[in-house]
């Protein structure tokens, strides 16, 4: 008698496989109003438009799939982190559809927005000082999984490889696919540096000639919630530096300034990090004179009402 292979997945794999087709495929939209230019076309990927409501969807849900699967996480144990916000959303909405307990440290000074969605989602929240960002988050999350291993799995999204991977198993084929292979350019901010490193990494496979513009704040005082200026932060363990072209820095008012001129000739209501990547890529656009250039459009403005006060007011 010959054995029949059982095909029956478990829950927990349904759920997994579930949550994974409300993860990426964002669209790419062209931007056409805003910026002209001949022989230069000018595309964003509009990342809210899946479960977090942000790029940060991406790494969250590789990061919780793989330490499901492999045994790192499970059985009440909670997913620690430490978050500017984003990434906090996304683990806690994917940890909800997930059955995944979520525990944060985040900076205290992080929006009301964002910390409304957090206790609506159920994470547990333990604030971290304003004056010291994520670098400071990233500090107390890690003593915190020190002192009591076994109930947290410290996910370290600054040092998971599954962050930078997700890019490039998602967002980079799906930019190639969209762009039918004639993106020449990626410009893209640096926070975690995930999505720069990944995409970056992919894109390079596909054509060694596409150039990696990565983006940074002006100075360490900045408003970009979630960006690095590398010289003065921790610099994140999955940043590559020899991945970028070069480095471009945009100053924070001059990215509230494009959120007004999108919101005014786009019809899109875009995060300070969005109009500052926008802002990168049409610094790349005025210098060449031929090109598809590809960037990211993290989140909307939904999560930044007091910025949205000040740059409409």
């Amino acid at each position: 008698m010959t054995a029949t292979l059982d095909l029956k997945i478990s829950p927990l794999e349904e759920k997994i496989r579930h949550t994974g087709k409300l993860v990426g495929k964002t669209p790419l939209i062209e931007i056409k109003n805003l910026f002209q230019k001949p022989g230069i076309r000018l595309f964003a990927k509009l990342e809210w438009q899946q479960i977090g409501g942000s790029v940060k969807s991406r790494p969250a849900f590789h990061i919780i799939k793989n330490a499901l699967r492999n045994g790192l996480l499970g059985g009440g144990q909670h997913l620690l982190d430490a978050t500017s916000g984003n990434t906090g959303i996304a683990y806690a909405s994917i940890g909800t559809a997930l059955g995944v307990p979520v525990t944060l440290c985040l900076p205290e000074n992080a929006s009301s927005e964002r910390k409304q969605l957090l206790t609506a989602l159920g994470a547990n929240i333990i604030f971290t000082s304003k004056f010291d960002g994520t670098d400071g988050a990233q500090l107390i999350a890690k003593e915190l999984h020190k002192e009591h291993p076994d109930r947290y799995y410290y996910a370290d999204q600054y040092a998971n490889d599954f962050n930078w991977r997700s890019h490039y198993e998602t967002t980079a084929p799906e930019i190639w696919k969209q762009t039918r292979g004639k993106i020449t350019h990626f410009v893209a901010g640096l926070g975690t540096t995930g999505t720069f490193t990944g995409t970056g990494r992919a894109l390079r496979k596909f054509n060694s000639n596409i150039k990696l513009i990565a983006l940074q704040p002006g100075n360490p005082m900045h408003g970009m919630e979630g960006w690095k200026h590398l010289e003065t932060a921790i610099v994140p363990k999955i940043y590559d530096d020899s991945i970028a072209d070069r480095i471009l820095e945009v100053e924070t008012l001059d990215a509230y300034d494009m959120m007004k001129q999108i919101a005014q000739k786009e019809g899109l209501l875009i995060s300070p990090s969005a109009a500052a990547n926008l802002l990168g890529a049409i610094k790349v656009a005025d210098e060449i004179e031929d090109g598809v250039i590809v960037t990211v459009f993290a989140d909307s403005a939904d999560k930044y009402s007091e910025v949205m006060a000040h740059v409409f007011e």
